[in-house]
């Protein structure tokens, strides 16, 4: 009756002829997206830190969030690497995931008691 075989379901055609080099891409410039912002908030903190005229809690906060963002800068330049070597990348593992998921939260969080 023509159409699709018995044996091919509806995302069978599809697989075959998808582009596999676009979702890495998109990956990677998400990776570098998210680096950008957190990097923005790492620049807000340390400014800041300088306006508030030198509490140890404000340098401390600085320092906290300068740590946070080269630990996520780190995750995120292994990551990006990753996805640049081939064109099926592994996938992201657990223990990186957390640890870019923590960094991202906590970069937040000192950003947020930076500005109250």
């Amino acid at each position: 009756m023509g159409g699709v075989s018995a044996g091919q379901g509806s995302g069978g055609g599809a697989a075959s002829g998808r582009d596999r080099g676009l979702q890495p891409q998109r990956t990677r410039l998400a990776w570098r997206r998210t680096t950008l912002a957190c990097t923005v908030v790492a620049v807000l903190a340390v400014r800041a830190a300088l306006r508030a005229g030198g509490p140890v809690a404000a340098a401390l906060l600085c320092a906290v969030s300068c740590g946070l963002w080269l630990g996520f800068l780190r995750i995120a330049h292994h990551r990006i690497g990753a996805l640049a070597k081939g064109d099926h990348p592994a996938a992201l593992t657990p223990r990186h995931a957390t640890a870019a998921a923590v960094c991202a939260a906590a970069l937040a969080v000192c950003a947020a008691a930076l500005l109250v």
